[in-house]
């Protein structure tokens, strides 16, 4: 009789599990747990095989949301707890026989149920919602078929903190043609749109004495370009083989910058002045301040013969800002409290 009732518990939840599919989404839903169990019984091993996946589920769900200064504090939770902090869960490549089952889960936990755990264990929340970014490696430049580019590829990262793609298609050749240090969420933005992400992380790695150093720089509409650097020391292998640990080094340093680093710049705008020898000129002006990520808007003022009063709109403050433009040729500086603009082609 007991065997039956847990059978027929088990067959309730697979069927709720497929009526409430998990989201791909979905933050509290942990895909790719491989599960693989045996018993007297065929129920018996998918009972058992199910509850071998719950606390792998629940360690990769922790690190997805705790904070960087909490990942070592993982709640150690019974089966019992992991159950009522489940929702549903789903199942592929499944198979079985009379005494085993193997199978691929995704777990849903409920939201609800994992904040109250949290709070039990005077943990907090850090990341709840990651959002899907785009991740160019740069080695310098990007290229798809390039070594550091397969170590993110493959299902290594299906469960990472911050879900991520790689580009593709006719993404790929047009993202080759970028710098690492000059691109900008403009240049990237289309793609990112095609890989329905809201941001970028670009990934440089370079090598050095006795190691490699990762540059990741994360780049979004509306924010500023932040950048943060880590060393990963060279093993025996040379670069090559050192690729896949400074792959997990550069995935752990996106999810710190994104639980941390997650405020937009403030916005600001300031009125200029600037000489112009001509409307192709301010044209080419205008192209130029348009690529600096600070700058989010031009309005011009008034305009005369050589001469323009333009407002600016830009994120950050003004040294921020006149430190953006003199990368792109554009002096920007104050005198008696007023502001001027200028280039290489102005007086």
């Amino acid at each position: 009789m007991r065997r039956f009732i847990s059978s027929l518990a088990l067959a309730l939840a697979v069927a709720a599990a497929w009526v409430l599919p998990a989201s791909a989404d979905d933050p509290y839903s942990v895909g790719g747990i491989h599960v693989d169990a045996s018993a007297q019984s065929a129920s018996q091993a998918q009972l058992s095989a199910m509850a071998q996946g719950r606390p792998k589920a629940w360690a990769i769900l922790f690190k997805r949301v705790a904070k960087p200064q909490d990942q070592g504090k993982l709640p150690q939770l019974d089966d019992a707890m992991l159950q009522r902090i489940i929702k549903t869960f789903t199942v592929k490549n499944e198979k079985r026989s009379t005494t085993r089952y193997v199978a691929d889960v995704t777990y849903t936990f409920s939201p609800e149920g994992v904040a109250r755990v949290m709070q039990s264990g005077g943990l907090a929340l850090g990341l709840v919602q990651p959002k899907h970014i785009l991740l160019v490696p740069f080695s310098p430049n990007y290229s798809s078929g390039s070594m550091w580019t397969a170590a993110f590829s493959g299902s290594r990262y299906a469960n990472a903190a911050v879900p991520f793609s790689l580009p593709t298609g006719a993404d790929q050749a047009a993202l080759g043609a970028l710098g690492f240090e000059s691109a900008n969420w403009i240049d990237v933005e289309g793609a990112a749109a095609r890989a329905h992400a809201s941001e970028a992380a670009l990934v440089m790695v370079q090598q050095k004495d006795g190691h490699l150093t990762v540059t990741i720089k994360r780049i979004g509409a509306g924010q500023l370009p932040a950048k943060t650097s880590l060393d990963v020391p060279l093993q025996p292998g040379g670069a090559a083989g050192t690729y896949s640990i400074a792959s997990d080094a550069a995935v752990k340093g996106i999810e710190d910058m994104w639980k941390t680093g997650g405020t937009f710049a403030a916005k600001g705008s300031l009125t200029a002045d600037l000489r112009i020898a001509s409307l192709a000129q301010w044209g080419a002006m205008q192209q130029q301040m348009m690529t600096v990520p600070n700058v989010t808007g031009i309005t011009v003022l008034a305009m005369d013969i050589g001469q323009a009063r333009v407002q600016v709109a830009y994120l950050g403050n003004t040294d921020q800002l006149r430190e953006a433009l003199s990368g792109q040729g554009i002096s920007l500086a104050k005198a008696g409290g007023e502001w001027t603009l200028s280039n290489a082609g102005t007086p």
